[in-house]
């Protein structure tokens, strides 16, 4: 890890599973996304596609209560500083800021219940959510994206004018989040807090590449998943929300090919 948060300015810079059983969950990914492991040691593992890391997961035994669930993790010149803005807004810090190898890292709840990550120290060079040959994207669907913007950009520093940082815009009844041109998450309205669709709930939508939808999804449920959505279809592309044998929801993405 050679590059320093600070390069990333508020953009996404991982993302992050905490399961309750590591090694089922590696088979299940294995399996599903074609992912390789390596261990990092304290229960937690990297995950790589074709030789470059999409992913961690981990079933730490120093935070047993955090829940099961894909997390994005958002680069931060000081971490103590976000977590103290996160405070401020009257959201919610659920873990740290604490040492964690190469930085430190907090796990927080914005005002709308979405929970989010974020990251100071060395970060991963070659990982990116931008681009079409991007392992990961991401979405957050709030109640209100315009006051979700404003709520991470005053935390992350979004569009604070330093060097570097995100700019934000509104298109297509969104709220797009770029890093320099690349788009690197948007956020979209319109989520219920009460609603018992976890899919609708205010929540960060973690997007994996697959290259067959269909292959993707017989080997979830052949391994314990479950179909957590019907397929979304667009000009471009086609999606399925999948939840994994412990009960994470993520969303998988392949071009359409009609």
């Amino acid at each position: 890890m050679s590059t320093s948060s600070h390069a990333l300015a508020g953009a996404p810079c991982w993302v992050s599973l905490v399961t309750r059983d590591l090694p089922s969950a590696q088979r299940f990914y294995t399996a599903v996304m074609g992912w390789e492991f390596r261990d990092t040691g304290d229960g937690l593992s990297v995950a790589f596609l074709d030789g470059a890391p999409v992913a961690g997961i981990g079933a730490p035994a120093a935070s047993p209560g955090l829940p099961v669930a894909w997390t994005p993790y958002f680069a931060v010149d000081d971490a103590d500083v976000a977590a103290a803005r996160v405070r401020e807004r009257g959201a919610t810090v659920a873990v740290g800021p604490l040492p964690f190898g190469t930085g430190r890292a907090a796990l927080a709840a914005d005002p709308d219940g979405a929970v989010f990550g974020f990251w100071e120290g060395g970060v991963i060079p070659d990982w990116s959510v931008a681009g079409d040959g991007a392992p990961a994207w991401l979405e957050l669907r709030t109640r209100d994206a315009f006051a979700a913007a404003i709520f991470y950009g005053q935390v992350l520093g979004w569009a604070d004018g330093s060097p570097g940082c995100c700019s934000v815009s509104y298109e297509h009844d969104r709220v797009v989040l770029r890093h320099g041109r690349d788009t690197v998450a948007r956020i979209s309205g319109g989520a219920v807090e009460a609603d018992p669709d976890p899919n609708v709930r205010p929540r960060w939508h973690t997007h994996f590449q697959v290259p067959d939808l269909e292959a993707a999804a017989d080997r979830a449920t052949s391994l314990g998943g479950t179909l957590a959505s019907p397929v979304r279809t667009t000009a471009a592309s086609r999606s399925l929300t999948l939840r994994d044998p412990d009960g994470a929801l993520f969303t998988v993405v392949a071009p359409n090919a009609v």
